[in-house]
């Protein structure tokens, strides 16, 4: 893959799912941001590529955070969580992502 040329194929698997909890539901009115569930090697570039393409929006920048996954117990036996990576997506002024509308 060239650098500045996605498939289509990779940026539709870069975003995971959207997070939808009161923290990102706060920042989503407060500073216009949305939250994404991504892939672990996916850079600011290809997600900003990949919003702008599936959602119909302008990006104006994105900032993405790794979350350890903890070290739980199954019943005896140790285990661990997944690592996450999520990314925060700032929209320009008077952008929007509506989750209840179909993507086409």
């Amino acid at each position: 893959m060239k650098h500045g040329i996605k498939s289509a194929e990779r940026l539709y698997n870069v975003l995971l799912a959207p997070v939808v909890s009161e923290k990102s539901t706060m920042i989503a009115d407060k500073h216009n941001q949305v939250a994404f569930k991504v892939v672990q090697d996916a850079t600011r570039q290809e997600v900003k590529a990949a919003v702008e393409a599936l959602f119909k929006v302008q990006v104006e920048s994105v900032q993405i955070l790794n979350r350890r996954g903890k070290e739980k117990k199954f019943g005896r036996t140790p285990g661990r969580r997944a690592n996450l990576r999520k990314a925060y997506v700032c929209l320009k002024a008077g952008q929007e992502i509506n989750f209840a509308e179909e993507v086409k």
